[in-house]
């Protein structure tokens, strides 16, 4: 009889790797956990960010520049509640990440819910619910980013 357990690690173990690598700002340990192929959404308006990155390497790329050039410090990540779903490739975390902002010392809670699906031990999908705005507003940007809505028609 052939073995059926899986080696590959599953959801939750994904999801701790992932607030690892967010913690530590390592684009490349993020993009790791990402099937070549996968997609990131972030379905909410994120100043600053995409609408999605497609693919591992976009992944990689897109937040070692984010991460690279925001003096945001995340020190912890604090999950509000964890939800598994009847889908077992899916897990959705709500969480708060804090931290300080190093060039002026402010202190930062940003919300969000990550919607993650796992295959195979890879990140296949994810839909970020990230508080974009109030990302904006902790870097002091937040004034570019209502002013640039206002040149949207």
């Amino acid at each position: 009889m052939p073995d059926t357990t899986s080696t590959s690690p599953g959801p939750r173990e994904v999801l701790a790797r992932y607030q690892r690598a967010m913690l530590d700002k390592s684009a490349d340990d993020l993009a790791d956990l990402y099937a070549v192929d996968a997609v990131h959404e972030f379905p909410f308006l994120s100043p600053g960010m995409p609408a999605r990155y497609q693919g591992s390497e976009e992944v990689r790329a897109g937040y070692r520049a984010a991460w690279g050039a925001s003096p945001a410090q995340p020190r912890e990540i604090h999950e509000v509640a964890v939800h598994e779903s009847t889908d077992p490739e899916v897990i959705t975390v709500e969480q708060v990440v804090t931290g300080t902002v190093a060039t002026t010392g402010q202190t930062f809670s940003i919300p969000g819910l990550l919607v993650l699906r796992v295959r195979n031990g890879r990140i296949v999908h994810v839909r970020d619910y990230m508080d974009g705005l109030g990302v904006a507003h902790t870097m002091g940007r937040l004034d570019a980013v209502v002013a640039s809505l206002g040149d949207r028609r």
